[in-house]
């Protein structure tokens, strides 16, 4: 009867066992609650949520605020990748590794992958600790590459293959020691091609860099698939490594980059994700002419392709660059103008603001000074107001400008104008070519000036 009820207990702790996944958060987020996601492509799937528990501790004469989560995974628990989100926005989430084992970890919820450690979690500890000496590891190398791309000598070059053997010893050392756990596919994806010996001129050591970007990386690897890894990597090279100041140059760059990017990628359903990924981050920029040449190119030719996905994203672009600008009209004094008929430009900059913005009050006088060192441009002022008693009284402030108003009865965002040209926030810029074709959005004053900067240097 004894050995029986043993074997009920034992048979009853194995079917409720479970592990648990907890965070500490120093300073804890404003936020009380944090959910959990198994990341699968790029559709999450939903988990469980939980409630922040708040905790003070001193901290010798000092008191400091912790806020702590946890939860509770039953032993079927599924390994991958698993996300917790503490913020609907920004870097708001933690990304780890959960193998069938307990997970702690302690970061600062402003900075959480610059911050994070793991107290428990053989999987999470090894990862992060081969991230961390790979990264310096490489930093060295580099440096010794641009040391000899200024200064070429015989030492620097002994230096750069010294260094570059510790480097490979060290990738070997961390995909032997994580052999059989999931962090051994991140470890092989993590690291980075380098020419055997230093390279003697910079495009030809760009070239490489990005040649060579894709080489240990697996796109046919679930591992790298559920997880953030493809999108993050993908998101580096088309966004970070390939970039211009220049407009058409980085339009060029872009396009590039994307067949590359394809290039590398036979699988149909990661190839899907893919493009869909980048084609939303193009239409988030209002990049139309990307967002067309995607869907043209790579999308419409995937047999698994979503044609409602392709209708959304082009909806949202009725107003981007590539677009012709939304036609209207409007007058000053008694002439009347329309948009499309304006001819008294090279191109156009459009801005969309307000008097009851205090940010536009400043800014725009601003853009009206070192607009007249452009005078091949015309600039059309568009404020949205409840009346024209203030906009009356700041125009006068913009001699030179084609200066309108818009209102409603009801909200002044809801003027049709103002909704044609999709206007959530002001100031919102657009720069017009000489057809009224939307050839750039610039998104603060700064980079209004460097647009027009440019502009002058390809003049």
């Amino acid at each position: 009867m004894k050995n029986f009820l043993s074997l009920i207990v034992l048979i009853s702790s194995i079917a409720n066992a479970q592990f648990s996944v907890k965070g500490t958060m120093t300073p804890p987020e404003d936020s009380n609650w944090v959910m959990l996601h198994k990341l699968q492509g790029v559709k999450p799937k939903y988990i469980s949520n939980a409630t922040i528990q708040f905790d003070t501790i001193a901290v010798g004469s000092d008191k400091q605020i912790l806020g702590k989560f946890s939860f509770e995974l039953p032993e079927d628990t599924e390994p991958g990748v698993y996300r917790a989100t503490y913020r609907t926005k920004g870097a708001g989430f933690i990304d780890f590794i959960f193998n069938k084992e307990n997970v702690e970890f302690i970061y600062n919820p402003k900075y959480p992958e610059q911050s994070i450690v793991y107290t428990s979690s053989r999987e999470n500890k090894l990862y992060s600790e081969y991230l961390e000496s790979y990264a310096k590891a490489q930093n060295k190398v580099n440096e010794h590459q641009m040391e000899y791309l200024k200064n070429p000598s015989k030492d620097v070059k002994k230096a750069y293959k010294k260094e570059l053997g510790y480097l490979e010893d060290l990738q070997e050392k961390f995909e032997n020691k994580s052999e059989g756990m999931l962090s051994h596919n991140f470890i092989k994806a993590s690291q980075r091609y380098n020419p055997s010996g230093v390279i003697d001129e910079m495009p030809e050591y760009v070239n490489t860099t990005v040649e060579n970007f894709f080489e240990y990386i697996d796109f046919e690897d679930e591992a790298l698939y559920n997880s953030s890894f493809l999108i993050d990597s993908v998101n580096d090279f088309v966004f970070l490594l390939n970039y211009s100041d220049d407009q058409v140059t980085q339009q060029k760059l872009h396009k590039e980059s994307i067949e590359k990017v394809m290039d590398v990628i036979s699988n149909k359903k990661v190839k899907k994700e893919i493009i869909e990924f980048l084609a939303s981050s193009f239409t988030d920029k209002r990049n139309s002419e990307i967002v067309d040449w995607l869907f043209t190119e790579f999308y419409d030719k995937l047999s698994n392709n979503d044609e409602e996905f392709k209708k959304k994203k082009l909806d949202q672009l009725s107003v981007s660059v590539g677009r012709e600008a939304p036609d209207f009209s409007w007058k000053e004094g008694e002439q009347e103008y329309t948009l499309s008929e304006l001819s008294d430009g090279e191109n156009y900059l459009l801005i969309f603001w307000s008097t009851a913005c205090p940010h536009c009050t400043r800014e725009i006088p601003e853009v009206h000074e070192f607009m007249k060192d452009f005078n091949t441009t015309s600039v059309l002022s568009f404020a949205i107001e409840d009346n024209d008693v203030e906009f009356n009284k700041f125009k006068e402030k913009l001699p030179g400008w084609h200066n309108t108003f818009g209102t409603h009865p009801e909200y002044k965002f809801d003027n049709e104008v103002v909704r044609k040209y999709k206007i959530d926030a002001t100031p919102t810029y657009f720069v017009l070519d000489q057809n009224k074709k939307i050839i750039a959005i610039p998104n603060t004053i700064d980079d209004v000036h460097k647009f027009f900067e440019n502009l002058k240097k390809i003049k």
